[in-house]
């Protein structure tokens, strides 16, 4: 029995099924994907992890619903500075500690860039295994006019020492689940207890990566660390809609239940989320846990004034 499931019926159709809060995919890259297909294939909401703000900041509203983190910021020649897929105005390079605002290079400005475009969240790359990545003098300043403007950082940490660099500077969110090398016990612990949140992005593993992931995320949840979908979509072939590879990999990490569905349905980096749509499924939840994720792949958003709850 899920906690959040309701029984419904559908206005237009009739159909007696299952409606569960709105599903959010917490990465995305919303300029290398069609995110208007997404609704009609379960999610409602993303949370475009590197953009260009401008163009984010002009999106119309409707679904899904899209918050955002404006540009990455990352170090002169820092990841992903130079990618094919990351042009210019996705790319925000911070060089100066300075709070003071407008500064060039300044951890202020660029935080402000963000934020005045609307920003939800701020994200800094902290990528060693691809070029250089800020020193913690900036990265501290990074956190702190994030910590003025309200906005939580999530970061992209890979190589060595850079995701317990991230927990132990406090950063609030990992975009991906580690992947590239073995945490200790103690670093587990301290992401979980310090209220770091980790996005799922299993699917975009394979092999050693894959397995260190999944094996990360279940010790890091066995820890009450709060863990969220996501699928980093437009880095590679994944399905636009709801991932049900994403979804058996999470189940593999030990996530399942209503802890699966909640990782869908977190509203971070918002407070709430949204009330205007449900997720519908078709029929009752199934009986085996097992079966959850191929379940929840089929869901549609749908108007929540389309539905009925019914006994």
């Amino acid at each position: 029995m899920l906690t959040a499931a309701w029984p419904v019926r559908r206005h237009a159709t009739g159909e007696i099924g299952t409606s569960l809060p709105a599903f959010t995919d917490h990465h995305v890259h919303a300029h290398l994907v069609e995110i208007d297909a997404l609704p009609a294939r379960g999610i409602a909401g993303v949370v475009d992890l590197g953009g260009d703000p401008a163009v984010l900041a002009r999106r119309a509203a409707g679904l899904p619903r899209v918050s955002f983190a404006g540009a990455f910021l990352t170090a002169p020649g820092g990841y992903p500075s130079g990618r094919s897929w990351a042009p210019d105005a996705i790319v925000h390079t911070v060089s100066d500690p300075s709070l003071h605002p407008g500064v060039p290079g300044g951890a202020r400005t660029a935080v402000d860039a963000q934020a005045d475009a609307g920003a939800a969240v701020i994200k800094v790359a902290l990528n060693a295994d691809a070029g250089p990545v800020m020193p913690d003098a900036v990265l501290d300043a990074v956190l702190a006019a994030a910590a003025d403007r309200g906005l939580p950082v999530v970061a992209h940490a890979q190589g060595a020492g850079q995701v317990e660099r991230a927990i132990d500077r406090g950063v609030a969110a990992l975009a991906h689940t580690p992947f590239d090398a073995t945490l200790s016990r103690h670093s587990l612990t301290r992401a979980a207890e310090g209220g770091q949140v980790w996005i799922s992005t299993l699917d975009i593993h394979r092999g050693k990566a894959r397995t260190r992931a999944i094996a990360h995320l279940g010790a890091f949840a066995a820890r009450g660390g709060r863990v969220l979908y996501g699928t980093d979509l437009g880095n590679g072939p994944l399905p636009l809609g709801v991932n049900r590879r994403e979804l058996l990999a999470l189940q593999e990490a030990g996530i399942r239940g209503d802890a699966l569905v909640a990782s869908l349905t977190d509203p971070w980096p918002q407070r709430t989320g949204t009330d205007a749509v449900r997720s519908f499924l078709a029929g009752p939840a199934p009986t085996d846990p097992d079966d959850l994720a191929t379940w929840l792949s089929r869901a549609t958003v749908v108007p929540t004034e389309e539905l009925t709850r019914v006994d």
